[in-house]
């Protein structure tokens, strides 16, 4: 039930408006959406360059869990 925010390509568009009323309707895009989409990937991303939590080598869920806060904590002071 997750919508799409990713905005549609231009070559697309082309196509959609040469085929006409055959051409359907242009998917919905959402600016402010599509914004939180991106923080929240370049969160994800920096957190995986830390090799313990992108390999998730802990045995233990709170060990994985203070790994992702020591990580969340470092990268928030380090801006």
């Amino acid at each position: 039930g997750i919508r799409a925010v990713i905005p549609q390509p231009s070559d697309q568009v082309g196509h959609r408006l040469r085929r006409g009323r055959l051409g359907g309707r242009p998917p919905g895009f959402d600016n402010e959406a599509y914004k939180q989409r991106n923080s929240v990937e370049r969160c994800i991303n920096r957190l995986k360059q830390w090799r313990g939590l992108a390999t998730r080598t802990d045995k233990l869920a709170i060990a994985y869990q203070a790994a992702l806060h020591l990580a969340g904590i470092l990268i928030w002071t380090r801006r």
